[in-house]
């Protein structure tokens, strides 16, 4: 018998004769890393088969493209107030004095190769990142993922989603057109109405009376490096923790990939799950590419410079935010003197109701623990109308939002519907009661209905099957099974 080492053997690789140049690279980085048994356990990490789980990965991956896209941006933006004279090919504004930020954009959408399609891309990568960060986080919500072990993660996951709201209003604040102007003087009137505070934040943050020549300046700072370098941190703490506890996963299966608590039935991290999310990844930057080119988002030549003294009608945010601009057209003109203190107007309907509403949604996970008495482990998730309670709520809150996002283009509406604007803002005063309430009992009852109806089929034999492992099989048997054909 031949006493030549194999590869593959005990003998080591950097004397192995058969090892080839890759293998006594990899060997020589193991002997000084372990990088083989942390590979060997990162590529045969188990991820779950069901499509909802990858609403988190187009998140990721729209962040990965404003990243590229924001870099090449940078390379051409003027952070920069200083008046200067438009002379570029937009003929209307030929001779006009805008600002260096304005005419660094005016030139970037028609004098730079491929400017304008960055451009574009960028803000609808931006507007499908919060989409994605939105759409994942209901599906966290409503399916009860952000059960124990996993409050940390759900706060982290809300922690993400403000800080992207706060990208999206530094970033589109930049170019100093009209529209984003507007937008920052609404801005700088929020900080304001804050009491005792107020003056001070907003002088903080803008660097003067508003508007200050430090403005763009400092909202570039904190769009292109402060949030970045925030989000980056947050997202890798949510992925980290992700990845050290188990994934959640759907009640189903068969035999011994029957998906319980102990385990995770899915496909491996390589190579069936690499190649799934790269070719998603390809797919989320044709689309967001396909828009770029074709739909027209952002047309700062057509809002002009910005003017303090004029404003553009109608004038509306992107969507993310379109709920706060409707809180603001809703909110009571009333401001109430508390302890000697003028309560400025905005203050109730920007600062307060927001704070309530996204605390409560942070809180979410200990308050329904505590009025449910949950305090177990669940790896399993549920359905939404197994908890008919938090469905209504969640259902009411998503009806909320939407009837304020409405609200905020109730200028739109009253041109397009031939109404006064006074009369559909009383209106949506009354909707933004009613309406969730609404929406919110009826989900509450259909999810009722729904699990009665589940139960009365459900058999006890059907029961034992479902909760029971696989006979034989140790806790954790099923981690790691992959999905045939993967």
């Amino acid at each position: 018998m031949s006493e030549r080492a194999e590869v593959g053997s005990d003998a080591p690789i950097a004397t192995n004769p058969n090892a080839t140049e890759l293998d006594r690279l990899v060997g020589w980085l193991d002997e000084r890393t372990g990088f083989a048994r942390v590979a060997r356990t990162v590529l045969r990490k188990v991820f779950p088969d069901h499509w909802s789980f990858l609403l988190g990965e187009i998140a990721l991956f729209c962040y990965v493209i404003l990243v590229l896209t924001g870099v090449f941006l940078t390379f051409f933006f003027a952070a920069d107030t200083r008046t200067v004279t438009y002379e570029g090919p937009y003929r209307p504004l030929q001779g006009a004095d805008v600002s260096s930020a304005f005419n660094s954009v005016m030139r970037l959408s028609f004098e730079v190769r491929a400017g304008l399609l960055m451009r574009q891309i960028h803000h609808w990568t931006a507007v499908v990142f919060i989409a994605a960060i939105v759409v994942h986080i209901c599906r966290i919500f409503f399916t009860g993922a952000f059960r124990r072990p996993r409050e940390i993660n759900w706060l982290v996951g809300v922690g993400i989603l403000l800080l992207a709201l706060a990208a999206g209003l530094t970033g589109y604040s930049l170019p100093d057109d009209l529209l984003s102007g507007t937008g920052l003087r609404i801005t700088d009137s929020v900080a304001v109405s804050i009491p005792f505070i107020g003056p001070w934040l907003a002088y903080l943050i803008f660097g003067g009376e508003f508007p200050p020549p430090e403005i763009i300046g400092r909202l570039y700072v904190f769009h292109i490096f402060l949030l970045p370098a925030l989000m980056v941190g947050a997202i890798t703490v949510h992925l980290l923790i992700l990845w050290f506890q188990k994934h959640t996963q759907y009640r189903g299966g068969e035999g011994a990939r029957v998906a319980r608590e102990t385990n995770v039935v899915g496909r491996h991290f390589w190579p069936g799950q690499v190649f799934r999310s790269f070719g998603l990844f390809l797919l989320i930057g044709a689309v967001v590419a396909v828009l770029g080119g074709l739909a027209q988002i952002n047309p700062v030549w057509i809002y002009g410079p910005y003017i303090p003294y004029a404003v553009s009608s109608p004038a509306q945010p992107d969507w993310y935010l379109g709920w706060l601009e409707g809180l603001l057209r809703m909110g009571p003109s009333w401001e109430p003197t508390i302890l000697g203190v003028t309560i400025p107007s905005l203050f109730l309907p920007a600062i307060v109701v927001p704070t309530i509403v996204f605390g409560a949604f942070a809180i979410w996970p200990l308050l329904e623990s505590r009025f449910t008495r949950d305090h177990s482990e669940h790896q399993i998730l549920q359905l939404p109308w197994e908890a008919p309670v938090r469905l209504g709520i969640g259902a009411a809150a998503l009806a909320f939002f939407v009837v304020l996002t409405l609200a905020g283009g109730n200028d739109v509406l009253a041109a397009n519907l031939h109404v006064g604007v006074e009369d559909l803002t009383m209106i949506f005063r009354v909707l933004v009661f009613v309406v969730p309430a609404v929406v919110g009992v009826v989900a509450w009852r259909l999810g009722v209905e729904r699990r009665r109806h589940d139960a009365a089929e459900d058999s006890p034999i059907d029961r034992l099957d479902r909760d029971a492992a696989a006979p034989g099989q140790p806790p954790g048997a099923g981690e790691g099974v992959p999905e045939a054909g993967a």
